[in-house]
Parts: C-alpha cells; sequence; structure tokens
C-alpha cells in the first residue's frame, strides 16, 4: 500500500518560474525513498508540494495529483496532513531558538492535538532515540549544536506520530559521526515501527545507503528510479553523485536522457 503518491506533478514560482516539470514518485509503507540531484534539481520543491506548503512561498501546482492515504493533499491544509500522519523537517534546522530544546519537542504533539497525559510517553521515545536531547532538555534550542538542533528538529515532528516523515537535507552542515547516527535513528524507526520515510538528500552516497529505492532529480524532471542498490552500482551516479571518478565511461549519463 502507498502511503504517499506524487504523480506528473508540474510547478511554478509567482506564476514566472517554472520549478517542475512532471515528477513522479511513490513511497510504499514501510519504505525509505529518497529524492537525489543536485542543487536546485527540484528536491526541495517536491517535498514541499508532498506537505502542501508551495503556497506559503507563492508557489503552486499547475498540473498532476498527489495523494496521501488516499486524501487529496492538494485539498488538505498542511495542519490537517499533520493529524493525518504527514510530518516534515525542513531544510535548516528550523527550530524555536528561545525555547527549550524540551518544549521544542512538545510543540510537535500540541501541533497533532495529542492528549497531555500521552505526551511523557512520546517524550521518553525521542530522547531513548537521541539521548544527546535529554542530556540539553532544558536549555534553549538556539544554544545548542547544529547536530543537536536537527535531532530536536526531526524528534518534534516525531511528537506528531508521524506515518510519513518527510525530511529535506539532514545531513546538511553535519558532521559525518552525527549524519551516521541520524540516519541510524531513522532506520530503527523505519525497520522497528514502520514508519515510512521520504528524505531528500545531496549528499546522496548516505541517502543511497540508507533508503530502499530513490529517485534522481535533475532540472525539474524525475530522470531516474530504481532500487538504492542498483543505482549505487551504476557508473553514472558513482561519477555524478557519488564522487567516483575513476570510471572514465561514466560520462554516459546524460539529465533527462536516462536509459
Amino acid at each position: 500500500m502507498s502511503r504517499l503518491v506524487i504523480q506528473d506533478v508540474s510547478s511554478v514560482y509567482g506564476d514566472a518560474i517554472a520549478a517542475l516539470h512532471g515528477v513522479s514518485v511513490t513511497v510504499g509503507s514501510g519504505e525509505i525513498v529518497a529524492l537525489i540531484g543536485s542543487n536546485g534539481a527540484g528536491k526541495t520543491t517536491t517535498l514541499k508540494a508532498a506537505t502542501h506548503l508551495l503556497p506559503a512561498e507563492r508557489g503552486r501546482i499547475t498540473a498532476g495529483a498527489i495523494h496521501f492515504k488516499g486524501h487529496d493533499v492538494l485539498r488538505t491544509t498542511p495542519d490537517r496532513l499533520v493529524r493525518l500522519g504527514l510530518a516534515q523537517v525542513l531544510e535548516g534546522r528550523h527550530c524555536f531558538r528561545s525555547l527549550t530544546v524540551e518544549e521544542n519537542l512538545v510543540t510537535g504533539a500540541i501541533a497533532r492535538g495529542t492528549p497531555r497525559r500521552e505526551i511523557g510517553g512520546d517524550l521518553e521515545q525521542v530522547y531513548s532515540l537521541f539521548p544527546r536531547l535529554r542530556e540539553k532538555r532544558g536549555i534553549a534550542a538556539g544554544l545548542t549544536s547544529g547536530g543537536e538542533q536537527q535531532m530536536a528538529a526531526i524528534g518534534r515532528a516525531l511528537m506528531s506520530r508521524p506515518k510519513l516523515l518527510v525530511l529535506d537535507e539532514p545531513s546538511m552542515g553535519l558532521a559525518p559521526k552525527i549524519v551516521k547516527d541520524i540516519f541510524e535513528a531513522l532506520r530503527w524507526l523505519n525497520e522497528s515501527e514502520g514508519l515510512s520515510i521520504l528524505v531528500a538528500e545531496q549528499n546522496s552516497a548516505i541517502a543511497l545507503r540508507y533508503a530502499h529505492s530513490a529517485v534522481l532529480l535533475e532540472n525539474g524532471l524525475s530522470v531516474l528510479h530504481g532500487s538504492a542498490s542498483e543505482l549505487r552500482k551504476r557508473p553514472d551516479i558513482k561519477t555524478f553523485y557519488l564522487g567516483d571518478r575513476t570510471n572514465s565511461e561514466a560520462a554516459t549519463f546524460v539529465a533527462g536522457r536516462a536509459p
């Protein structure tokens, strides 16, 4: 069963700048799907379309359809989508900087309307997943490290008890050890809780290591899709997205014309 279906979606910003051109992505129940591609390929726009956040940035869908658990995303408000189980972690580690780490987490539960008596249990789950947040629970989020802020942003989304977690560039600006810890936590949630995950990553190596399948975006087009293990083996992907420059024949890949 599919959690999220993005079908042939095109979009524009300000009725002038075309961003997506017929992008299609499907996230199955219990699946991790990665969106990979260079900066400006359309990854963030695709995620904001999936969570109906494009209108907040003067963007709109001009063609195609998006459904989450059978609900028409384009006819559902973002807050309603959260209550239905769709939560997004935006690029840039957005936290309420003046609130403590724990207060930031609690706002995620409030967004879903979780009863106060159940919040404690949800907090414990997040603290078990990210022990560093327990240590910093009483500190203002703005005074914590970048990695801790990213953990807090993810934890806040988890407090809404999502069925699908959408993440935009969770590794950006973080040390490799922190990135590994975050992706290991996401894998655990996927395997133990059945959480579906859609993640956009410019760090294609880490994305393809943890995802089940992936979609490659270039210039607003979904030009290639398949299992993550298969994509890791392709010489063109190795050369252009995994940093392997040893294969001189890898330059056969042309965006939009992948075989």
